[in-house]
């Protein structure tokens, strides 16, 4: 699940008006059903009404249930769930919202396979997915059986990830890809839902968008001329195309791709994304509604391979199909959701079956799992502990990007006995171990994830190269979000003119931390993009100091803008992060008061909310109330012991108190939840150095730099304090790879240049060492 027929209205909030929805006017476009598509189109109906699709979201019957309430239990840990039945419904009975046990009726189903979900009502108008879903494949598979979605983690009410927590609501979290025309309709006022559909599931008009246009055309009154046939939209990418043979045996399509009307429709539901707006005619343009996940260290891999539930969309924006015009219904019937051709079929349409299904090719016996185009093009990864999907990047197989990155490979995800250089050795001896494939981003996304030598060079590099995927230029731009270098600011200026939105926006971002005047000059002209995400993300951008220097004519440009951002931030008002992005917003204007407010609602919605806690508590501080500070960290790390960055800024706190003892203790406690973050052993290993303990400052920072190679602070720090405890052999190396990895840092070259000479620096008594 990811991030959304009564008409709601929001209200005046913060002194800024945000959009409202009002009822359709009538000559707009209506939804009419999936049922009144069937007399002209029905062989596309009945693909249709047997897929998936059709099958998103059902009320729960005799029908559609196929779960076992037959009194079944599970059990994890002390609690216990039961599924039964009464007077035809079907109950569960399962820790509730308190964490008490109570029975909840199953409102809906939520997909068929291979698992289905269950819907539960609580008050407010919310539906909540439930935490344990029935395996729908067969038992000989290991299915017909109750599962834990989340079995590693022990779920208790008030965990945001609970049945009953903020992170597992239907009406945000799911209810837009399972639905058609859904309206959110969450009223801040009453912190309820008035959640409707034209259609429970996913049906005609939730790609087509609304058919009543469509219809009159249809009838020829007066609308026959009508390119789009009475719809928003066409799909029209594979309309007069054709795919020309090669010798290659690829073949080549015969116009480049115009507009990518099907695959950014296809993109609402099936990418990683995050959604600012359900207006009919924002989500017919995707970037007028949407703002897609990049390339992000977390969801993929440094190559671009899936690593978290991406979906498709970005994999397949990486990927050479889609440079080549591929679209998504090249390869699927996009009524029934399944392939066009089965097997190496689909392939086959542009690949030379003579050529690229032969032994000669894939090495593999005719007819094998490996002689499958995907098996090794698109492996899969397992999401939700039962759904294999496939890596839609569509990839040559890199295994020594295996040993060199980190990343998955397809051949050793078969050859599971075998090893990494194993499969390299069996690519050279087929003659292909030379090939790149499309992700030639891959070695600067590492270089960048692990800190290394010339990172910022080769993002940039990424990031200008035109021959590069719009997704991946964007995800270089996001990896250089804060860099303030002037090649970096340079290059996003440059690239706030790309043809791609998704770009635009990411160098908007990058250009959030320029000085001033450079934010004026560079991000006023997006303020009148033609999509939506790139006006909020310049707006937001420029919110603030960059405002005075704005020239007169683009404030009202930036007003929109922002009231623009604000909206979209209201359409998910029952979100804490909106409401911290709020407060942002307003810390930004120097609109303290308003800034505590939204920072105090984020953390009414979510107690465990750290960053809301770690603002609240910075404009208390800057309020010279450190009291308040404390106090409120100290709750905020009760209610989210977990967390790094509230133990770290309530050390902050303590040391300002000068109760070191007391800081010292939270400041190892951060250093020990996030092992991966450096920054917290860097300053640990600080306060431990300044209160005297060297040796054990030396040790942390040690530890930390087995994690963290290239942290630039750690080696900085430990080569100084080695120096001064008198290892001057340990500090000259730590001070040679700064060195490297900052060659023009000038003071990194003078302290190794000072350590290699007091090396060098001969003793009076036997050979030199390390401890003079």
């Amino acid at each position: 699940m990811r991030p959304f027929q009564s008409v709601g209205r929001f209200f005046l909030l913060a002194g800024v008006f945000v959009l409202a929805l009002t009822p359709a006017r009538a000559e707009e476009a209506q939804f009419v059903g999936s049922a009144r598509c069937a007399a002209c189109h029905q062989s596309q109906y009945e693909d249709w009404r047997t897929s998936h699709h059709a099958a998103a979201m059902q009320v729960a019957d005799d029908k559609t249930v196929l779960g076992d309430f037959n009194d079944a239990r599970f059990r994890k840990g002390e609690a216990e769930s039961t599924f039964f039945r009464r007077h035809g419904k079907y109950w569960v009975r399962a820790e509730g919202p308190s964490g008490a046990l109570a029975e909840f009726e199953i409102k809906y189903t939520f997909g068929v396979y291979p698992l289905q979900q269950y819907l539960l009502e609580l008050p407010g108008g919310r539906l909540q997915a439930f935490g344990l879903a029935w395996d729908a494949r067969p038992a000989d598979q290991g299915g017909q059986r109750w599962f834990d979605l989340y079995p590693d983690r022990k779920l208790v009410a008030g965990d945001p990830l609970h049945w009953t927590g903020l992170d597992q609501n239907w009406n945000f979290q799911c209810a837009w890809c399972h639905s058609t025309d859904l309206k959110k309709n969450y009223d801040p006022g009453s912190a309820t839902f008035a959640t409707r559909w034209s259609e429970i599931s996913v049906g005609c008009e939730a790609c087509h968008g609304p058919a009543s246009g469509h219809l009159e055309w249809a009838k020829g009154s007066g609308l026959s001329a009508d390119v789009n046939k009475g719809f928003a939209l066409r799909f029209d990418q594979r309309a007069g195309v054709s795919w020309n043979a090669t010798p290659s045996g690829t073949a080549v399509r015969s116009r480049p791709p115009g507009e990518r009307n099907e695959e950014l429709v296809c993109a609402g539901c099936h990418a990683r994304r995050s959604q600012f707006s359900d207006a009919p005619g924002d989500v017919r343009q995707f970037y007028d509604a949407f703002h897609p996940s990049t390339l992000t260290p977390g969801l993929f891999y440094p190559d671009g391979q899936q690593r978290d539930e991406v979906f498709e969309f970005a994999s397949f924006a990486q990927s050479r199909m889609h440079a080549a015009g591929v679209t998504c219904s090249d390869c699927h019937n996009p009524h029934s959701g399944k392939l066009r051709i089965a097997g190496n079929g689909v392939c086959g349409q542009c690949h030379s079956a003579k050529i690229f299904d032969t032994t000669a090719h894939h090495h593999h016996p005719e007819a094998s799992p490996g002689a499958q185009c995907a098996a090794c093009h698109m492996p899969t990864a397992t999401f939700m502990q039962v759904h294999a999907r496939r890596d839609h990047s569509i990839r040559i197989p890199r295994p020594d990007r295996s040993l060199s990155l980190g990343a998955p490979n397809a051949c050793n995800a078969c050859h599971a006995d075998k090893d990494a250089p194993w499969a390299m050795a069996q690519l050279k001896s087929w003659g292909v171990a030379e090939k790149s494939g499309a992700q030639t981003f891959a070695e600067a996304f590492a270089l960048a994830d692990n800190d290394g030598p010339g990172a910022t060079d080769a993002l940039v590099a990424v990031a200008k190269d035109g021959a590069q995927s719009a997704v991946a230029r964007a995800s270089a731009l996001h990896r250089l979000d804060g860099a303030v270098a002037p090649v970096v600011l340079e290059s996003a200026e440059h690239l706030t003119n790309a043809d791609d939105p998704m770009i635009r926006a990411a160098a908007a971002d990058v250009l959030a931390g320029a000085d001033a005047a450079v934010k004026a000059r560079a991000l006023a002209p997006l303020l009148g993009d033609p999509s939506r995400l790139v006006r909020m993300q310049a707006a937001r951008a420029l919110a603030g100091d960059a405002e005075a220097s704005l020239k007169q004519e683009d404030h009202a440009q930036l007003d929109k803008g922002l009231d623009e951002y604000v909206a979209g931030q209201m359409f998910n008002a029952e979100r804490p992060e909106s409401h911290a992005n709020l407060g942002g917003l307003a810390l930004a204007r120097g609109r303290i008061d308003e800034a505590q407010a939204e920072f105090a609602k984020a953390l009414a919605l979510d107690k465990t909310f750290a960053s809301a806690a770690i603002q609240f508590a910075e404009i208390a501080r800057k309020r010279g109330d450190e009291e308040a500070v404390e106090a409120g960290l100290a709750q905020a790390l009760a209610d989210n012991p977990a967390s790094a960055p509230l133990a770290h800024a309530l050390a902050l706190s303590l040391i300002r108190q000068k109760r070191y003892p007391e800081a010292m203790a939270k400041l190892e406690v951060a250093a020990r939840l996030a092992p991966k973050v450096p920054h917290y052993a860097y300053v640990y290993a600080i306060a431990l150095h300044d209160l005297g303990e060297s040796a054990n400052a030396v040790e942390v920072l040690r530890s930390a730099l087995t994690r963290r190679p290239n942290a630039r602070e750690i080696l900085s720090a430990l080569a100084s304090y080695e120096a001064q405890m008198g290892d001057y052999a340990s500090s000259l190396g730590h001070a040679e790879t700064l060195e490297k990895l900052e060659p023009n840092d000038p003071r990194s070259r003078r302290f190794a240049e000072a350590l290699r000479a007091r090396l060098a620096r001969p003793t009076t008594t036997g050979p030199r060492r390390p401890y003079p």
